[in-house]
């Protein structure tokens, strides 16, 4: 098969669309014909030297896939080869088959073509299982995302609106903050022009964020603490602006606040397999109505995956960037 191979740690250009071994699935996996993987930060990381992928992975970037069951190996049951599926990842969606664990695997969704799909499920499960699960955001309460033109944020928006919480979105452009606010978002904050601590405790009368989704890190903590409504959560998913910063506990402690930091590629297989099943119950019967959809930037060959890189660094999208194998 051809993967993206990744040459050496650096830019876009050390990614080579290249020929490789094909997969072989061990006890309770599947391989997939991969027909398009998506492109997320964590794969810019693994290309420049920062992120590894977790032991046993395969080395190709790509945290999620669409795509047919080529083969199934022995201990599968509930699935068969010819099905079209998508799927959560530890690596390898960079390429034209990849193995899966089978609890990571998701149905293609009725309302969604298959390239489309691909953008589903690392966001899916990322939103549901740090704000749903792990901040437990209610109906009525307020979410704050930073980044809401990111796959993440898009996916954010749609689905706290859906579960009936006012949200707030940052993003740097007011194109991305139209598009926030065609999916739902209720608040909309330019970061370049307006300090959102700001903003937000004007908008919400100074209650603030009952949860904020954070993929900034370190360059905002403070700010967030000074955003939290009272008993508000932080769940931190990524580390845009670094990873440490001085923590005021008398800050965090007048909010009665809690702060959560995640990832999920490392998790356990039982753990993903956990959270996939949850999605599965609670998020998938949405998206298979076309009540939770994709937002798509544009969709290359896998063998431009230098450009969409380019395209993730220059931040000017809104949505995902789609990698396909066609």
């Amino acid at each position: 098969m051809h993967a993206v191979v990744i040459t050496e740690p650096g830019g876009p250009e050390v990614l080579r669309w290249t020929e490789v071994p094909d997969p072989v699935p061990g006890s309770g996996e599947v391989v997939i014909d991969v027909a398009a993987s998506a492109v997320n930060r964590a794969d810019m990381m693994q290309r420049q030297g920062a992120y590894p992928p977790p032991a046993g992975a395969p080395p190709y970037p790509g945290l999620e896939c669409s795509g047919t069951i080529a083969a199934v190996a022995d201990g599968v049951t509930g699935w068969r080869q010819g099905e079209q599926v998508c799927a959560l990842l530890a690596g390898g969606g960079y390429a034209e088959k990849v193995a899966v664990p089978v609890g990571q695997l998701l149905p293609l969704p009725q309302a969604t073509r298959l390239i489309k799909a691909a953008a589903l499920p690392e966001t899916v499960c990322t939103v549901y299982s740090n704000v749903f699960q792990g901040a437990r955001l209610a109906k009525g309460e307020t979410l704050l995302v930073h980044g809401g033109g990111s796959g993440i944020g898009t996916t954010a928006i749609q689905l706290a609106k859906h579960f009936g919480a006012t949200v707030a979105v940052t993003a740097g452009t007011r194109e991305k903050l139209d598009a926030c606010a065609k999916l739902g978002a209720d608040i909309m904050i330019n970061y370049r022009e307006d300090d959102f601590v700001e903003r937000l405790m004007e908008a919400t009368g100074g209650h603030g964020a009952d949860v904020i989704l954070d993929i900034i890190g370190a360059g905002y903590l403070s700010k967030n603490i000074a955003a939290l409504a009272p008993d508000g959560r932080i769940a931190n998913i990524g580390l845009q602006q670094g990873r440490k910063a001085e923590l005021d506990l008398g800050a965090l402690m007048a909010k009665r606040g809690t702060i959560m930091s995640t990832t999920l590629r490392a998790r356990p297989a039982e753990q993903k397999a956990a959270i996939v099943a949850a999605v599965a119950a609670n998020v998938w019967p949405l998206v298979d109505a076309g009540v939770i959809r994709p937002v798509i930037h544009c969709e290359l060959p896998m063998s431009q995956a230098e450009e969409a890189h380019r395209i993730m660094t220059a931040s000017s999208h809104t949505g995902k960037i789609l990698l396909r194998t066609e």
